[in-house]
């Protein structure tokens, strides 16, 4: 058919191998061709191939499957029987546009993209990331259609014809995405900083080195860029923790502001129950925090291991908070859970028709077991400790000291904004709101703003620095910076980060620094100036909104400085 065949490995499941091979020769007939299939099950090879079969492409069907003797110098396509049986004829169109004959005939441009793009916060990267695919693609000559997993949930989600046609899926992402969807596909892994800066290369290298799910996901890994290490591994599994986290942490840090409001700084008092002020700090304080670390322990566990992680991470997060290890216990129980479950799933072979008692039974006792016993007699205590001394030393932390940690969060939010010196400050900051612990959180918050906000001040004061598309651009990022959006200074710093971003750095370390300095604690993880109004949200608001001023006039004086005329740069 074409130049393809098919070997359909049995394994102990002889009859859905023989149903899928009646599949595949089914859809074959009905596009008029005759399609060769070869049956091997442990009684013997039924239907065998021809002695020289003439073919340019075989595609192998079950995870035991290989190439007849002497047929290995064919273009090997791989499925499952489960992918056969649910969609043959797509299949069978993978394994004709790998032949050689077609790809040579395939033009390079005009193809399918699918994508997904994805940033632990789930604000600006993954839609920067969007349109930067969705540009490059164009310019290309492809055709792209891009899923973003935001803070809001998925948005244009891609429909499983839109899968089925596709040539390639690019999921560019620095959290884990569930790939259960593209099985067998062509599938290329990335962050969102290839597509943000370099759309146009990151397709191309893609297209050139994109791999079968199934190679793609065990991989677990975007691809590095040339002369790049990835950050891969433990961070991107605690970004995807600290990812599920945020909408908790921002639910309970709001509520808990407006409760304060309303009843004051005693709302969690007994006199309080039954009043509104009452009620929003028991959904805030008592049931989203409550819910933060089983939260972040969850999904590092299902970032390593998939959906069998959830459940043993999310009840050793219960049991870290339950032993007062907070944020720190409940990343120590994501990767026991995460590590233990993929462990368990690696050793555990068991016949075919208990497979599916792993994931729902074997896996989640097992693993909560192994990450709550850990946790009780190894683990929970040294991190409690650790912690308790954390919080007393922060919570005791007067002049120099506050200066010097103020300094160093306001100048890691800014050194990569979005990025993962940003991500591993802002972790750092929410994950001590479960101890209340606010004073690094307002730190960061406040260093976080200063970049947009100094660019914009700096683009309306010394426009000799700035070319006119980064004045009109200014507006804009100046509003993204007053939301807590730092990714809005990206695009200044991109075109010439050796003056900007020690700019942005010495603004946001000075902003950082005078809010440590001046005591200002914050309740809400996000939101920027725009929950600043809320009563008892910040504390010592007149010294933040100071901090904030000078942190921002720093920055933009640091960029007259520092940046050469905008025609000395052209």
């Amino acid at each position: 058919m074409s130049g393809v065949i098919a070997v359909v490995e049995a394994g102990d499941s002889p009859v859905q191998a023989m149903l899928a091979a009646e599949a595949l020769r089914q859809a074959a007939r009905r596009e008029g061709r005759d399609l060769p299939v070869e049956v091997r099950t442990e009684r013997g090879v039924l239907s065998p191939l021809p002695a020289a079969p003439e073919a340019e492409a075989l595609l192998l069907v079950g995870e035991a499957a290989h190439p007849p003797e002497g047929l290995d110098r064919l273009h090997a396509v791989r499925a499952r029987i489960e992918e056969v049986l649910a969609d043959a004829a797509g299949v069978l169109a993978r394994a004709l546009s790998a032949s050689p004959a077609a790809g040579a005939s395939a033009p390079a441009a005009g193809r399918r993209i699918v994508a997904i793009t994805s940033c632990p916060t789930g604000i600006a990267h993954t839609f920067m990331a969007a349109e930067g695919l969705e540009q490059a693609a164009k310019a290309l000559g492809h055709s792209i259609r891009v899923e973003t997993q935001g803070s809001v949930g998925a948005q244009n989600a891609l429909t499983p014809e839109e899968i089925a046609a596709a040539d390639l899926v690019l999921i560019a992402a620095d959290t884990q995405v569930d790939l259960s969807r593209f099985g067998g596909k062509p599938v290329f892994l990335s962050g969102t900083k290839p597509a943000i800066n370099g759309g146009q290369a990151l397709v191309a290298r893609a297209f050139a080195e994109a791999r079968p799910h199934g190679e793609a996901h065990a991989a677990a890994a975007p691809a590095p860029a040339p002369g790049k290490k990835p950050l891969t591994g433990p961070y991107r599994h605690l970004m995807t923790g600290v990812s599920f986290m945020l909408p908790f942490t921002v639910a309970g840090g709001l509520l808990i502001a407006i409760a304060f409001a309303l009843g004051g700084i005693y709302a969690y008092d007994d006199a309080h129950r039954g009043t509104l002020a009452g009620a929003l700090f028991q959904i805030g304080g008592k049931a989203a925090f409550t819910l933060m670390v089983p939260a972040l322990a969850g999904y590092i566990a299902y970032s390593i291991a998939d959906r069998p992680g959830i459940a043993p991470g999310m009840i050793g997060g219960m049991i870290a908070a339950q032993l007062n290890a907070g944020f720190l216990g409940g990343i120590v129980a994501g990767f026991v859970a995460g590590y233990s479950v993929a462990w368990l799933n690696r050793v555990l072979r068991l016949p075919r028709t208990l497979e599916g008692l792993k994931p729902v039974l074997i896996l989640p006792v097992l693993g909560a077991l192994i990450t709550g016993l850990s946790l009780i007699y190894v683990a929970g205590g040294p991190v409690a400790a650790a912690l308790a001394a954390l919080t007393e030393f922060l919570r005791g932390m007067q002049g120099s000291a506050a200066l010097v940690l103020g300094l160093i969060i306001g100048a890691m939010m800014a050194f990569d904004m979005g990025g993962p010196v940003n991500k591993a400050a802002y972790a750092f900051s929410t994950g001590l709101l479960a101890s209340q612990v606010y004073s690094p959180m307002a730190a960061a918050m406040v260093a976080g703003m200063t970049p947009p906000l100094g660019l914009a001040l700096a683009a309306f004061l010394f426009c000799d620095r700035f070319t006119e598309e980064e004045r009109e651009a200014a507006p804009a990022a100046g509003v993204l910076g007053l939301a807590f959006i730092s990714e809005g200074a990206i695009p200044f710093a991109a075109k010439d980060p050796l003056r900007v971003i020690p700019s942005l750095v010495l603004g946001s370390a000075v902003a950082g620094a005078i809010s440590m300095a001046v005591g200002a604690e914050l309740r809400v993880p996000h939101g920027g100036a725009f929950v600043l109004p809320i009563p008892n949200a910040v504390s010592h608001l007149g010294g933040y909104v100071v901090a904030l001023a000078l942190g921002t006039v720093v920055t933009a004086v640091a960029l007259r400085v520092l940046k050469r005329p905008a025609a000395a740069v052209a």
